[in-house]
């Protein structure tokens, strides 16, 4: 989607802090971080939320996941872990239409979260 704020940045249209990118996914760190280590990963391919994933994206969000497994490794987070979190529309807290994986780490998490 052309006018996608993910889909811009994913492009490079819009800057970031970018930590990984490949043909399928771009991986970067939050703008308004809420732990030490926060970043997200996105998928290039456009899916605006986990209620519109096809059942042919399932093979990509395995991979999502497992690279975003192994960024919050590179991170420091292997010994502790930390939080991989999907939002899923306005009542979930998705603010961007386009679906993201954050993963949060660095400091103790509560839960339940606020």
């Amino acid at each position: 989607m052309s006018d996608c704020l993910f889909c811009k940045i994913a492009r490079g249209e819009i800057p970031s802090k970018k930590i990984f990118e490949d043909d399928e996914m771009f991986a970067f760190h939050d703008i308004a971080p809420k732990a030490p280590v926060h970043f997200l990963v996105i998928p290039k391919k456009h899916i605006e939320n986990c209620m519109e994933v096809e059942a042919g994206d399932t093979a990509l969000l395995g991979r999502l996941l497992h690279r975003a497994a192994a960024l919050a490794k590179e991170q420091g987070m292997e010994e502790r872990g930390g939080r991989f979190v999907i939002n899923c529309k306005e009542d979930g807290g998705q603010t961007v239409d386009h679906l993201h994986l954050h993963v949060l780490g660095g400091r103790p998490l509560g839960w339940p979260p606020g």
